[in-house]
């Protein structure tokens, strides 16, 4: 589906340096990019650096207080850059010594509380992001992008009157009515309850997927991240440490760091010896996240799912235990005690139940190789 005022891409009116295409620059590109709080003593982001190409949907995924969101404000153009540079369509909107103000980046803003003017109607609000249209032009695009978010009929209705769901959808109306260049997203989703969050999560990404919007999204949730990017771009702090599609970032994390924020895991201690570690629930087949030597201290990620316990035999020695289990109703996830103290979490098919105390034996699911990190 098309919005019938809606340019593509190479329609867009953002005019590229010489010699440099939007495909080659990205929508967003943010190279080297420094932004700094007046008052603090280090950077709110630094050395950042990244690309979303056009028509991509690429979340930045990381922990409260890591820079995501300052990311996505200097984007906009509600941050000044430090050091770095900023371009969006390949022109160049922010550095040290240049800033183009945020109303003519030509960029869609969604924020987590809404931002809506409650006194005011759905058509109203919609209306807003549309300044300086002839009123005729403005009703016209209200009425096909309301109805491409399932809000058709509620124009009249003033905003005070809808759910929390409905109030951010009429949010995403209100910037993607002008026809931005990108559509920034942060945190949309996280004032609405679980279920409800699903529902407008993959109803978002079927709009921005049918229109061909560049979407940058900010999000804490893994579980967001995983389900609506074509790319994610984990953080770590002030700084992107990994980029690549939700497979290659969970199936081969850089660092443990980076395999905590995108799945639940454990990172158990060990050492590295010719494709095997040595680990306190036994010798595992391990392959190296990066260059790792013979006899290496190594860190090794130890997924629920990718682990299985069985109750010890007599001949079995373990003192490894049963401490926890939570019933999930398709599986039962059990916390199991080390000597050392630390707690692995497995999951198991809820019908074969362990006791809480009982003595157990880990190892991975179809004895699969672990993934292991230099300490």
């Amino acid at each position: 589906m098309r919005i019938p005022w809606r340019k593509t891409t190479a329609e867009v009116a953002i005019p590229s340096p010489v010699g440099v295409s939007s495909s080659e620059t990205g929508i967003v590109h943010l190279e080297e990019v420094s932004c700094s709080y007046p008052g603090s003593a280090s950077p709110a982001i630094s050395d950042f650096n990244l690309r979303v190409r056009p028509g991509e949907f690429v979340s930045i995924l990381g922990r409260s207080g890591v820079g995501k969101t300052t990311a996505l404000r200097v984007v906009a153009g509600l941050e000044q850059v430090s050091t770095g540079y900023v371009r969006i369509g390949g022109q160049l909107v922010g550095s040290s010594f240049v800033h183009v103000p945020t109303d003519r980046r030509r960029i869609g803003f969604v924020f987590q509380d809404y931002a809506l003017f409650p006194h005011l109607s759905v058509k109203r609000n919609v209306e807003f992001g549309l300044r300086g249209l002839p009123s005729e032009e403005k009703t016209s695009r209200v009425g096909p992008i309301l109805e491409m978010i399932g809000m058709s009929g509620y124009e009249l209705r003033n905003v005070h009157e809808l759910s929390g769901g409905q109030q951010q959808r009429v949010a995403i109306a209100r910037a993607l009515a002008p026809d931005p260049v990108a559509l920034l997203l942060d945190e949309p989703f996280s004032n609405l309850d679980r279920q409800l969050r699903g529902v407008l999560r993959r109803d978002i990404k079927r709009i921005v997927t049918e229109i061909g919007a560049t979407t940058l999204l900010v999000t804490h949730d893994r579980e967001e991240a995983l389900a609506t990017s074509d790319r994610i771009a984990v953080m770590g702090n002030r700084f992107i440490e990994q980029i690549g599609t939700p497979e290659e970032v969970y199936q081969n994390p850089v660092s443990g760091s980076v395999a905590q924020m995108i799945g639940p895991c454990e990172l158990v201690p060990g050492t590295y010896n010719a494709g095997k570690v040595e680990t306190e629930v036994g010798n595992l087949s391990a392959r190296a996240s990066a260059s790792i030597i013979d006899n290496q201290k190594v860190l090794v990620l130890m997924r629920p799912s990718e682990l299985e316990v069985t109750a010890a035999s007599k001949v079995e020695s373990s003192t490894a235990r049963i401490e926890q289990k939570e019933y999930q109703g398709e599986f039962t996830e059990y916390g199991v005690r080390l000597d050392s103290g630390v707690l692995l979490r497995v999951r198991r098919r809820a019908s074969d139940a362990l006791a809480e105390g009982q003595s157990v034996i880990i190892k991975t699911r179809n004895n699969s190789a672990v993934l292991v990190f230099g300490d």
